[in-house]
């Protein structure tokens, strides 16, 4: 059984290799090198002063120690971090349309890497329930690569909840130089009024960090059928109770609160000008991404 299980693993990782590195090569990989630029001028080298130069290149130690003017010379760094938040809350299991939200979480991760290791990017990546569960350094390479997406199909959570806040705590604090940070998620992280309880995290991380949110969602999560009465649990804190679905005001109430828990969260990414696009788990993925790297 156990052989069994790791060569179902491995057909797996392998099919999800197959499929995002071909989206990665003939798609994503222009969109993806113009739509994230490396973090800003890197230092080159000191050369002797030129008319026109800028001041405020001067390399004074240089010129005390030679008697002339030099200046610092910069090029743009190209070179990205790129760092994957996945949220691996028991919600990730949930799924009504084809596919679970952690299964299309996995391609889009795998897309992201590929197109960042075509560009020679570092890749790294946080996995966070409500917790952070496991953090991978970021390195270059395909074996590093196919090892992130190995732990995003059989990484199994030591907790079922979400701290989204947590996760962005851990990021600002990890790594001190500007990355960019895509973070995986449903973002239902919310108080009872469907309100995002991770403002003063997010803030923090997205000044220190570029950083882009993709909300995968259920298409069944915001809205219920009338199927008579059902019994429904939260995956994430075990509490269970029968709900009359047939009720209109129920499902109503229901769905009032899922669009203004979404609504909520879109203002805030919005409020600290943070790319963000949803994917359902019934549609395909690819133009939700094209859509990102575009807007920016």
């Amino acid at each position: 059984m156990q052989k069994q299980g790791a060569t179902d693993l491995l057909k797996k990782v392998r099919k999800i290799e197959i499929k995002t590195k071909a989206l990665s090569h003939q798609i994503f990989a222009g969109e993806y090198h113009s739509a994230f630029k490396g973090r800003g001028m890197a230092f080159s080298e000191v050369r002797e002063y030129q008319w026109g130069d800028d001041v405020r290149n001067m390399d004074w130690n240089v010129t005390a120690r030679l008697r002339s003017p030099y200046v610092k010379v910069f090029e743009e760094e190209r070179e990205l971090t790129v760092v994957l938040l996945v949220d691996v809350s028991r919600s990730g299991l949930f799924g009504t349309a084809g596919a679970v939200r952690r299964d299309i979480i996995a391609e889009i991760a795998a897309v992201l890497s590929f197109s960042a290791i075509l560009n020679n990017d570092k890749v790294g990546a946080l996995f966070f329930s409500d917790k952070v569960e496991l953090f991978i350094p970021p390195k270059k390479g395909r074996s590093h690569l196919l090892h992130i997406i190995r732990e995003i199909v059989e990484f199994e959570p030591q907790s079922n909840g979400t701290d989204i806040g947590g996760a962005l705590e851990f990021l600002a604090n990890a790594l001190k130089k500007k990355c960019t940070a895509f973070l995986l998620s449903d973002c239902l992280d919310v108080d009872s009024q469907g309100n995002p309880r991770y403002e003063d995290a997010l803030k923090i991380a997205a000044g220190r960090h570029d950083l882009s949110v993709i909300r995968i969602y259920d298409p069944r999560e915001r809205s219920i059928p009338a199927v008579g009465l059902v019994h429904v649990k939260d995956s994430e804190s075990g509490a269970s109770a029968w709900v009359n679905t047939d009720c209109k005001s129920v499902r109503e109430s229901y769905s009032q609160w899922f669009s203004n828990a979404n609504a909520a969260a879109v203002r805030l990414f919005n409020r600290y000008k943070i790319d963000n696009v949803e994917v359902a788990t019934n549609e395909d993925y690819v133009r939700a991404l094209m859509s990102l790297f575009a807007a920016r």
